[in-house]
């Protein structure tokens, strides 16, 4: 936005700009009932019920705030199983905002994946991405395949002022090609606002240099766009070049780079659903058939017509900039809050949510207890804020079942768009504040049933020790009877 908001006091805060029209009651459940839920969900939040929750700070996926428009374009969905005109008003908006011509319809992000990794990745092969996402890279092993992850030099320093962290290392994927011989690469994948790393965004100079050497080389190049439309706005934000530039020139740039797209629209659109869109018949050829088998008829893939209608009204608010500003903006004051008052966080602010450096806020945890999971079980105990571990729970064991320890430990509270109201975010930060006055006092978990694929949705944990019983009597002690 070419035009600021500026205030008159001293204080700088975020401005919402939109209003509250359908509310939703939250619950602040006592501690004691919140150890208890700790407990029933085996110290994993994905296993919270919500009736335990106060603010719901798990994954913006699929919990955006919709908007009006989306809410009223889905009451003119066409039911139709096969040639629904709700499917052609998608496949218009993906053509007119991701300038792509040829859509596959999936019903989510990982959908996506597994019919990409069945497609283009054959045993042995190897995938490269700058940074991996946990369901793509257990598509890829599935499918026999490995990555290689090719990420700038300092893109693990965590706190720094380096604005594109999610860029990938030119030279490396040079040797990376030259080492593995380019016949062996299935693709290379950029994913915008890496994940893992804290929502970290790319340069479109990055992307650029990416694609001359998938060029020279002959190797597809495909983008994860989830979080296109939060990476672009920083690219207009951070990137000289593009600062004067509207969000869709930087979108169709960033698309146009590409040979393939997918995206999950709980995140792109806010909505549910996902695509694939390409402008290469050839490789919408090779994809066509799997949506059938895997997902549905090509006119819906999955999805509910309602959430198909949703979703192309939201890939059009995906340009307009004071809507996709909101959760960057709200993210960037929640973490400069804590980083001010000493909170180890992943700085610059990224998307999709505030992260927390688990190791250097508990140091005294071994990754082998997992440190990042020990702090989302204590900020949940204290405060009813439920957050995601994104650290060694996250990663996955080799296959002589030695675990693989995560490169960061990271407590994401995501910050859906148009979701939570700005005193419930200096809530988010008073609790933040006890807790690493307290921190001391966290302990580690250890697995008590470990799935063997994606352990960090299902699996159970347990404290080393009555650290939880601890806890909750000093928040009694200092908090009294508040909740």
């Amino acid at each position: 936005m070419k035009e600021q908001i500026k205030f008159y006091g001293m204080e700088s805060f975020p401005l919402e700009l939109h209003k509250v029209r359908i509310v939703q009651k939250l619950h602040l459940v006592p501690i004691e009932r919140r150890l208890a839920a700790l407990y029933e969900g085996g110290f994993n939040t994905f296993q919270l019920k919500t009736g335990d929750v106060f603010l719901d700070m798990l994954t913006d996926s699929g919990t955006n705030a919709m908007s009006d428009n989306q809410l009223a374009a889905m009451m003119q969905a066409d039911d139709a199983y096969a040639g629904s005109q709700s499917f052609n008003r998608l496949q218009q908006a993906v053509k007119e905002v991701l300038g792509k011509k040829f859509l596959l319809p999936v019903h989510q992000g990982r959908a996506a994946e597994n019919v990409i990794a069945h497609t283009f990745m054959k045993k042995g092969q190897v995938a490269i991405t700058n940074y991996h996402f946990t369901t793509f890279l257990a598509h890829v092993l599935d499918k026999g395949g490995r990555i290689e992850e090719l990420l700038c030099p300092d893109a693990l320093e965590l706190h720094s002022s380096n604005p594109f962290k999610g860029n990938m290392d030119i030279a490396k994927l040079e040797a990376s090609i030259q080492r593995n011989g380019p016949e062996n690469i299935a693709f290379i994948r950029m994913e915008a606002s890496t994940n893992l790393i804290g929502g970290q965004p790319f340069s479109i100079a990055n992307l650029m240099d990416v694609r001359r050497v998938a060029d020279r080389y002959g190797i597809l190049l495909i983008m994860d766009a989830s979080l296109l439309g939060e990476n672009a706005f920083l690219v207009k934000q951070r990137e000289k070049e593009w600062q004067e530039n509207t969000m869709a020139d930087i979108i169709k740039m960033m698309t146009n780079l590409t040979d393939l797209v997918y995206f999950s629209a709980r995140k792109l659109s806010s909505s549910r659903g996902g695509g694939i869109c390409t402008n290469r018949k050839d490789l919408y050829g090779k994809m066509e058939a799997l949506i059938p088998l895997f997902e549905g008829f090509l006119t819906y893939g999955g999805m509910s017509v309602r959430e198909i209608e949703a979703m192309a009204v939201g890939m059009y608010e995906t340009l307009d900039e004071t809507m996709i500003s909101q959760s960057p903006s709200f993210i960037k004051f929640l973490v400069e809050e804590l980083d001010a008052l000493g909170i180890p966080m992943v700085t610059p602010p990224g998307v999709l949510g505030a992260h927390i450096n688990a190791k250097d806020f508990c140091p005294h945890i071994p990754q082998s207890e997992y440190p990042a999971g020990a702090l989302a079980a204590a900020l949940f105990l204290i405060s009813g804020i439920r957050g995601m571990e994104r650290g060694t729970i996250s990663s996955v064991r080799d296959e002589q079942g030695v675990e693989i320890l995560a490169d960061a430990e990271l407590l994401r509270l995501a910050v859906p768009r148009r979701v939570f109201t700005l005193s419930q975010i200096k809530y988010v930060i008073d609790r933040l504040h006890w807790l690493f006055d307290n921190r001391e006092m966290i302990g580690g978990l250890t697995f008590t049933y470990e799935p063997p694929v994606l352990r960090f949705f299902m699996g159970k944990l347990a404290p080393v020790s009555d650290w939880p019983e601890k806890m909750m009597a000093k928040f009694r002690k200092d908090f009294g009877h508040s909740l």
